[in-house]
């Protein structure tokens, strides 16, 4: 698959493009507690990178508990807006406007591919003033199965017109890196510092930095960007 010429960067949101999952967490934790749900740190982490529904009703069934998904779904979303509306702080990764920044001026086109609501999305994006460098932002919720199903990737390939194994994905979380790989594209795991102990071992290539991704694009797409 590396053989295969790449001509499209579709990147994951919350770990990759900005360091928001410490904020989903918090946000999901207080839920947890109103709704008296024990739910462990180690459990927690085996939701990244799912969409909301998907981990509600995960939840839902793993605890036997009687509630209503769609209640939960919104209350997160609506929580969630409010949250990360009033945020300040919110910046790109160290490294990360570097290589949107070469990639624009190279054409490479670029997507978002999240497991986030597509609202969540959008306002994090306007917040760090991220938008302007994307064709696409594609939310889980939109698009079928959540990750590790392929669909969201699929999906934002058909709206790039290319083929799946044109696409690097750029994923930091184990079920992100698995529907990459379910979708057949290459996929960078990105170490950050809040992908904690999920397993990105079927990626690819592992990167710690933005400035290692460069090289690999340099390589793939077989220029100097």
């Amino acid at each position: 698959m590396e053989d295969q010429p790449k001509k499209a960067i579709i990147f994951d949101m919350d770990g990759v493009l900005v360091d928001s999952e410490p904020h989903h967490v918090q946000i999901e934790k207080k839920l947890f507690a109103s709704l008296n749900l024990n739910i462990s740190d180690e459990e927690h982490s085996t939701y990244m990178g799912k969409a909301t529904d998907v981990m509600w009703k995960e939840i839902i069934q793993n605890k036997n508990i009687d509630l209503n998904i769609r209640d939960l779904v919104q209350q997160t979303i609506e929580i969630s807006k409010i949250h990360f509306s009033a945020q300040n702080d919110l910046a790109p990764i160290q490294g990360l406007l570097d290589v949107l920044k070469k990639c624009t001026d190279r054409d490479i086109p670029m997507a978002v591919a999240s497991s986030s609501g597509q609202e969540i999305i959008e306002i994090i994006l306007e917040k760090t003033d991220l938008k302007k460098f994307f064709l696409y932002t594609v939310s889980s919720e939109l698009v079928g199965g959540s990750k590790p199903e392929p669909d969201i990737f699929l999906h934002t390939a058909k709206l790039l017109k290319l083929k799946p194994e044109e696409c690097i994905v750029v994923e930091d979380s184990t079920n992100g890196v698995k529907a990459a790989k379910a979708a057949n594209m290459y996929c960078v795991a990105f170490n950050g510092v809040s992908s904690g102990n999920q397993d990105t071992s079927p990626a690819d290539i592992q990167i710690n930095h933005f400035s290692e991704l460069e090289v690999i694009i340099e390589k793939l797409f077989q220029i100097i960007i």
